[in-house]
């Protein structure tokens, strides 16, 4: 038996005007944890695509335990033992668990399903993982921890012999995390194959025992973990020293003039909630999952209900019910679920780039100025460093980093003065991160605010000139930039305990 488990031999993917995968040979060990790393763009999600029959590959082969594989759909890969767990995970709401797991692969009892060896089956599997709920429980209500059980349960349930995890904890709890990689590690005791890609560097090093880098589509190199060190790691990630990525490059440029102030303002699950906001200025929120900072962000934006409160802009009482009327007074809102709040899924670079200012693009009667919406693309597409400049192309298929361009792009384009980000660099890898981080400074350099909402205590420290610790719905601390430390923030952030 072969010391290989997967080898990856020559693969090439292209797409119209893009080749996502160039020439990509490496080997992945029978037993061990692999994780593949990379930048947003870097080839790393196109390559479990190939791997699991998402994709056909353009050209090269792939060897799976001595077998030369030909994938053309993931049910393919399914049955030949490759599963894997996705960062969302899909499901059919109206069946059950045990529906959900054996879907495809039901045991039959003459021509119908024989739902008592299934549930009895799938009951098995879920008490081995630990799992609370069973087969015949509904799906829905389930956690997104919970899920991703089911995600693994389907993966025993099918034998697999390779199990990739893509992004696996971006919306897990601390909790649900390690409940994770309890599972994780118990599936690479069990002698099963595991692919890990994450952009947090801290699991990567964590779990793996091997770690494979992909740049611009073009495999770099393989290491072992213990033998690297995380600089280094970065370096070969992106081709360049970003050691010092989440800090500031400008110099401070806040100014004392007040463009935003919030008085009193309450909504579902917080509350009392005041601060000020000043031209020039990078305002950090930090605070811990749950303390409802989206949910305060949302209603100064005017996407949720506010139950009471003053928000004055530029000295003047603002009058925010809607998004609209934000928009109208100068305010835009990056929001952390890009894939559903920031753009339109179907629609182009283009569209997505000119959606909210199209307005601006009209003339009488509704005609829309087409050879204005080709200048301003370009225009702001080399003003956010859009790596693919092709307006029509599915800002969908964009890599995570890409899409914050388009959005951040969408609302510079209306010229907004103030900016919230909420988790601006969720999914982000460490270059692209560097590149957003240009961008918000060179906002304010011009004379705008931002709003930084970010769980990343070390993007909070490193480019807020002050930043507020929301705590159960409450501001508990406004700490000046000299004040920012780690265990400032969290102390702050951390429930009191009672008497």
């Amino acid at each position: 038996m072969s010391e290989i488990m997967v080898q990856f031999d020559h693969v090439t993917k292209e797409f119209p005007g893009v080749k996502a995968l160039n020439d990509v040979s490496f080997s992945i060990k029978r037993g061990e944890l692999h994780a593949l790393v990379g930048e947003n763009g870097a080839g790393k999600s196109t390559l479990l695509n190939v791997l699991h029959g998402v994709y056909v590959p353009s050209g090269g082969r792939i060897v799976i335990d001595d077998t030369h594989v030909e994938f053309h759909a993931p049910i393919d890969a399914l049955r030949f033992g490759i599963s894997k767990v996705h960062q969302e995970i899909n499901v059919v709401d109206v069946l059950s668990v045990g529906q959900n797991i054996v879907l495809g692969a039901e045991p039959l009892k003459g021509p119908a399903i024989d739902f008592r060896k299934m549930y009895r089956e799938v009951d098995g599997i879920l008490e081995k993982l630990g799992c609370q709920f069973r087969a015949a429980d509904p799906i829905r209500g389930l956690s997104v921890g919970e899920l991703q059980m089911i995600a693994i349960a389907k993966a025993v349930y099918h034998k697999a012999k390779v199990i990739s995890f893509d992004e696996p904890t971006a919306s897990l709890s601390d909790k649900e995390i390690e409940i994770l990689f309890e599972k994780i590690e118990e599936l690479k005791a069990q002698g099963l194959t595991i692919i890990y890609v994450s952009h947090k560097l801290d699991e990567i090093f964590r779990l793996a025992d091997r770690i494979s880098v992909l740049r611009d589509g073009r495999y770099v190199d393989t290491f072992k973990a213990s033998d690297i060190s995380r600089d280094e790691l970065i370096r070969n990630m992106v081709g360049r020293d970003v050691s010092n990525y989440a800090q500031r490059a400008k110099a401070l440029c806040a100014t004392d003039e007040v463009l935003l102030s919030v008085e009193g303002l309450c909504g579902e699950g917080f509350q009392n909630i005041s601060f000020t906001l000043r031209r020039g200025e990078i305002l950090g929120v930090s605070g811990l999952v749950g303390a409802k900072r989206t949910e305060i962000m949302r209603a100064l934006f005017g996407a949720d209900h506010k139950t009471a409160g003053t928000i004055r802009f530029k000295g003047e009482e603002a009058v925010i019910h809607s998004p609209k009327q934000a928009l109208k007074i100068g305010i835009g809102l990056v929001s952390e679920n890009r894939k559903t709040e920031g753009f339109v899924k179907y629609m182009s670079n283009r569209q997505n780039m000119t959606l909210a200012a199209l307005p601006g693009f009209c003339r009488a009667g509704g005609v829309m100025k087409r050879p204005d919406i080709a200048k301003s693309f370009e225009e702001y597409a080399q003003k956010v460093r859009l790596n693919i400049t092709n307006p029509d192309h599915l800002t969908e298929n964009l890599s995570g980093g890409n899409q914050q361009k388009v959005i951040l792009a969408k609302w510079l384009m209306t010229n907004v003065e103030v900016i919230i980000f909420d988790e601006p660099t969720k999914g982000v890898d460490v270059g692209a991160k560097q590149e957003i981080y240009a961008l918000m400074e060179e906002f304010v350099a011009q004379g705008n605010a931002i709003i930084m909402v970010s769980s990343e205590l070390t993007e909070v420290i490193g480019m807020s000139d002050r930043a507020l610790v929301v705590r159960d719905g409450e501001i508990s601390a406004c700490l000046n930039r000299e004040e920012l430390r780690e265990e400032t923030l969290l102390k702050h952030a951390m429930p009191e305990r009672s008497a």
